[in-house]
Formats: structure tokens, sequence, C-alpha cells
């Protein structure tokens, strides 16, 4: 598998080769967008679009907000020309009418985005262009036009088609292995020692997704401890003093931290298929595996208690119990769990196995959940039924204990 990833990134990849030529004719970065759009050679559309990314990377706040402002206000659709090409399609509908109106349809900015992208290494430049455009929407929030069509873009050139799955391990460079430490969205990895406990030792592995474009930049990773049984407490399987076991001793495979890297790639979903790839990859390589579980955060528990005037209780079977009431039974206004963590994987199809009190002792722990953690399930044999469930009604998989533990917590939280 490392080898066909390396060579897969090694065919597509691309480098960003030093900077563009200063244009001689001091265009503005909106008169150089125009030329582009009008260009027609392909040489002079590189250079045109080198020096729009090098004039962006340039930019402060203040320019970046004008640039998307223009893109806002001067590259969308034309509603008066899309109204009169979807007129003469219907009145007309052959394929002339049709591509006149997809023409009309699409905002010259996707345009423009796809032609930037043609220069080496501009992929992430476009995917940092983005989370600039999202942290700025935040105040502007009429930029978020622009956002959709960058979202409609990256969907497309993220798709899983073009995704490559790569082991992390401690043999892999040091340019990625310093990402892994800063992404570490969930258990922060202090140090160098705390990155090859979790990846050196045999019954450790890491996990995750890569672009051609972007070969060494992970997207999104997942680390992945295997274990005898299902663990209750994170500390448990990061401790320095813990005894590693052989892989083929295993019988559970445990993900205990799931990283998103790129900002700019919100709303972008990679999680599904990495943990589905490697429970495929896992159980292929490791027969002996036959159970495959979280041991996750959950990050919403306490502000949900504080938002409806009740605080977590002492006792660790009442923690407990108000757990399983906020993940079987809180949701947010707009429908589906309140809990993020909660969403993401019963939306895979994961189900709600095992509630644990005292399970994370960190300080950020301690502040999400009062130090609470929950095993959700990943059954080869209910996961397509436990996905559909949930999407057509929002029906969520929970073990018999954990609904026990729901239903005693009922009648006292509502």
């Amino acid at each position: 598998m490392s080898v066909l990833a390396d060579l897969l990134s090694t065919v597509f990849e691309r480098r960003y080769r030093g900077a563009a030529e200063p244009d001689r004719q001091n265009r503005s970065i909106e008169a150089l967008c125009r030329d582009l759009l009008g260009s027609s050679g392909e040489v002079s559309g590189m250079a045109l679009s080198r020096l729009i990314l090098d004039r962006y990377a340039g930019m402060d706040d203040a320019g970046k907000l004008a640039f998307f402002q223009f893109l806002t206000q001067d590259m969308g659709v034309d509603p008066e020309a899309v109204r009169d090409t979807l007129d003469a399609f219907e009145t007309t509908p052959d394929r002339n009418t049709y591509r006149a109106f997809m023409t009309a349809a699409e905002p010259p900015r996707q345009e423009l985005a796809r032609r930037l992208n043609q220069v080496p290494g501009a992929t992430a430049q476009l995917v940092a262009m983005r989370s600039d455009l999202l942290r700025l929407a935040r105040d502007n929030p009429g930029l978020s036009i622009v956002d959709l069509d960058l979202k409609h873009l990256f969907a497309s050139w993220f798709n899983r088609g073009f995704l490559v799955l790569r082991p992390i391990n401690w043999t892999s460079s040091a340019d990625v292995l310093e990402k892994i430490i800063a992404y570490e969205a969930v258990h922060a990895i202090d140090s160098w020692d705390d990155l090859r406990r979790r990846l050196q030792p045999t019954d450790r592995r890491c996990f995750g997704f890569f672009h051609p474009a972007m070969p060494d930049e992970p997207l999104i990773f997942v680390e992945v401890a295997l274990s005898h049984g299902v663990p209750g407490a994170i500390h448990d399987v990061l401790s320095e003093d813990r005894e590693a076991i052989a892989p083929d001793a295993a019988d559970t495979a445990v993900f205990y931290s799931i990283s998103n890297c790129q900002s700019g790639l919100a709303g972008i979903s990679f999680g599904n298929s990495l943990i589905k790839q490697v429970v495929a990859d896992l159980s292929q390589e490791l027969p002996n595996l036959k159970t495959f579980v979280t041991l996750s955060p959950i990050p919403g528990l306490t502000r949900w208690l504080s938002e409806r005037d009740k605080t977590m209780p002492e006792d660790d079977d009442a923690r407990r119990q108000i757990t399983a009431h906020y993940l079987l039974n809180g949701k947010r206004d707009k429908g589906g769990p309140y809990d993020p963590v909660a969403r993401f994987h019963l939306g895979n199809g994961a189900s709600v196995h095992a509630i644990h009190a005292g399970a994370d002792l960190s300080p950020n722990g301690q502040k999400q959940s009062g130090g609470v953690m929950v095993n959700y399930l990943y059954d080869l044999r209910q996961i397509s039924q436990n996905h559909e469930r949930f999407a057509a009604s929002g029906e969520i998989a929970a073990s018999s204990e954990v609904t026990a533990l729901a239903s005693a917590a009922a009648k006292t939280t509502e």
C-alpha cells in the first residue's frame, strides 16, 4: 500500500517553482483576473495565474478582503443572462441552448479558480485562499456566496477517487511527521517522544488521506491502537508505561483520534471514507481483529447542560446516565444530534457502544465533558443499515446498555 501510494503521488506531484516574473504593466489583481479569463494560450494563462497567486500571497487581510469583495461583486452570474438562456432552452431544448444556459449559470469566479489551478502547486494555495475566505466571512457574510463556488469545486477536486491512503509511521518524512504534531486536534502531541509512542510500536497504526497535488500535506489522519478488548480511558491508550502487544494478538482496533488538517477544506467530508477504508485494510492485514471502535471525546456535553441550567453530576453512574441521554436525545435546533462527534460517527453508520466516566483526565476533557468518553462501534454487518436509518429518520443505533442508561436519566433531565 505504501509503495503504491508513493508511486501515485510521484506520478501526479507538481511543484510550484519560484515566483512569477514581475508584471511590467503594473496591473491590479482585478485586471490580472480579467485578463486571465480572456486569455486563450496555455503559456500566457500560466504566467497570469502565477502573477495572481503571488500577488494574493503578499496581501494583508485588507487586501484579501478587497479581493474577495471583487470576486463577490464582479465575478458572479448575470441574472438576466441566466433567465434569457433558460427561456431559450425551454423554447428550443437542444445542445446549443443548453450549453448557453450552462455558461450563463456558472459564475466566472469558478472558471477563474480552475485557471489558477493550472499552475504547479496552486491547489494548496487555493485551499489556503479558502481558509482566508472562511475566516474573513465571519465578519463579512456577503462573501459566503464565493465560498459556495469554491466548495463546489473542491468537492470535485478532492473526491474519494483522487485521494491516496498512506500509512504514516516513524519512518515517514520529517515534514509529514511535523505536520502530524501540528494538526493533531484531539489529544495534543507534546513532543517527538510522544509522537514516537503513537507511531513506532507494532501495536500502533496511523493512516492519512493525501491528494496527489498536495503530496506532503495530509488532509485527514486517524490514529489507531490495537488492543485486547475495548478500552475505557484514553490514558490507558497513551500511557508511557503501557506494554505493547503483538499485532496478531490483538482482537480490537481502536480509533482514538481523527484530525482534519486543512481548514480550507472545511465541509468536504473525508472521515467517512477514511474510517471505512482503514477498517477494510486492517481486516485484511490482521484477520484476528473482530471489533472496531472509537474512543471519542464528547465536546458538546457540558455546553448542552449549561444551556439547560444543569451541571455535570458528581457521581460516575449519574454522569454515564446523563451522557447517554445526551447522545441519544440531545438535538440541535435544526435537527440531528447536538454533539458534532456523534453526528460524524452516527452518520457513518456507527452505533453508541459504551460510555466511560473518568476516561479523559486532561483539562480539555474535563471542560468538554467532565472527563466522560464514548465508544462508537463500527460493526461491518450493521454499518449500512445504521447509516440508512439515521439518514432517513434520525434513528440512533445504540447498545442495550447505553439505551438503559439513557432511560434511567430521561425522567430527571427534561
